[in-house]
């Protein structure tokens, strides 16, 4: 690091991120399954669409917001505002004993919006206290705190959206001999623990205490001329556009398979419960921690778009597996693996970009990546909410789309950085 304060400051971000991302996982999990066990997901599968379109617009706006203020104050910003915004809907929860699906769905949308400013500012504050020879290291590490967290959400998940009753004889898909009963949580009860969480993190977050490795100079005037400098940026540097579009492909089919078709996987394919969905969840997040500890060691720090290209391939194959299966420990190696391949890409693809971003455009220049990726699932959103998809198993078509989308990203990154070489 480069001095004991930045240790230090390093320290409290990891630990802040971890405690406002684990009941995040958990309320981002718990969400969906609730409109699957009421058969409304094609209504929330819309309603995730819209918001995704939402969030198109937003996080254009949200980079050139990382790039003006210090990180630490947007952090602080951004925390205090969806606490007391979840705080309020959880309080409705409790007071009324029930929800109606659009105050649901607003917890989702506000959470959405959440991380299209979170995680640039994240990223960018990460990059702004770091020293070059430290850049793996340090993203490995993001990845690692944030898949720990998402190992314990998970396993929360896993025993409170449906609650536990072994009676059945089975738990997370498994033949059991127990007898263990833990009641459901109501849905507001997990939004009251999301909110108290980001009051936590505002606390450790106003503790931080740093001094710059790299030169922050926010640049001044419109945001219109502001959101201008990052596609100037990477119109001049068409490879780390090409890059940038494709190696986040895994991440767009990942975020449309857990939000959107997982639950309806699990419920209409596998006719299981939300044990198997959570479990799902929290083996991803192993995998994903997996690729945290040890990805840097799987692939050394000049094979980056070679290590994508595999990864890129390697989830389409997954994908298609999961097509041509009806296993519940196929979705759970599914997950694993998936896991492992998103997050290694995401270790990969920070890196490259520390070595190749300017700190003072990192947060505009992600947050065009960002757009991109959302108007990519915002497409596979809609398509994959037509009856179609929801109806009998016919959501694995679902999968077996989202293979060939990914196959043919792994080959356009391969055209454009390997073969060539």
């Amino acid at each position: 690091m480069a001095n004991q304060s930045n240790a230090r400051a390093l320290f409290l971000l990891f630990t802040a991120n971890a405690v406002s991302g684990f009941s995040q996982g958990l309320t981002m999990l718990a969400i969906p399954w609730y409109f699957a066990k009421q058969n409304q997901s094609s209504t929330f599968t819309i309603a995730y669409g819209f918001i995704t379109l939402l969030v198109l617009f937003f996080g254009l706006y949200a980079g050139t917001l990382v790039d003006k203020y210090s990180r630490k104050k947007n952090f602080l910003a951004i925390n205090l505002i969806c606490g007391t915004l979840i705080f309020a809907i959880a309080s409705a929860g409790y007071y009324f004993q029930s929800l109606p699906p659009f105050f649901v769905i607003a917890v989702f949308g506000i959470t959405l919006l959440n991380y299209n400013i979170h995680y640039p500012t994240l990223y960018a504050f990460a990059h702004e206290i770091t020293a070059p020879e430290q850049y793996q290291k340090v993203n490995s590490w993001i990845e690692v705190v944030g898949q720990s967290t998402s190992i314990l959400s998970g396993a929360l998940a896993a025993l409170l959206i449906d609650g536990v009753d072994t009676s059945t004889g089975k738990l997370a898909g498994f033949a059991i001999d127990a007898n263990w009963h833990i009641p459901q949580w109501d849905i507001w009860e997990i939004f009251m623990l999301d909110a108290v969480t980001y009051f936590l993190a505002t606390l450790l977050i106003a503790g931080i205490r740093y001094k710059s490795v790299h030169v922050f100079n926010p640049e001044l005037g419109s945001v219109l001329k502001r959101v201008k400098t990052g596609f100037t940026y990477l119109k001049a540097n068409k490879p780390l556009l090409i890059f940038g579009l494709f190696s986040y492909a895994v991440f767009a089919a990942l975020l449309v398979c857990i939000h959107s078709l997982l639950p309806i996987y699990v419920e209409k394919h596998l006719h299981e419960d939300g044990s198997v969905f959570a479990t799902a969840d929290l083996i991803y997040a192993l995998g994903a921690l997996g690729a945290g500890m040890f990805v840097g060691k799987v692939f050394g720090s000049n094979q980056t778009v070679q290590a994508i290209v595999f990864l890129t391939a390697l989830a389409a194959v997954l994908f298609f597996w999961a097509f041509l299966s009806q296993q519940v420990w196929v979705i759970y190696v599914f997950c694993l693996l998936l896991g492992f391949s998103n997050a290694g890409i995401r270790v990969l693809r920070l890196t490259y970009f520390f070595q190749h971003i300017p700190n003072e455009i990192m947060g505009r220049v992600n947050s065009i990546f960002n757009m991109s990726n959302v108007f990519v699932r915002a497409l596979f959103i809609f398509l994959f909410s037509l009856a179609f998809f929801t109806d009998s198993h016919q959501i694995v078509w679902a999968f077996f789309i989202l293979s060939v989308f990914l196959a043919l990203s792994a080959a356009v990154l391969y055209q454009q950085f390997l073969h060539k070489k």
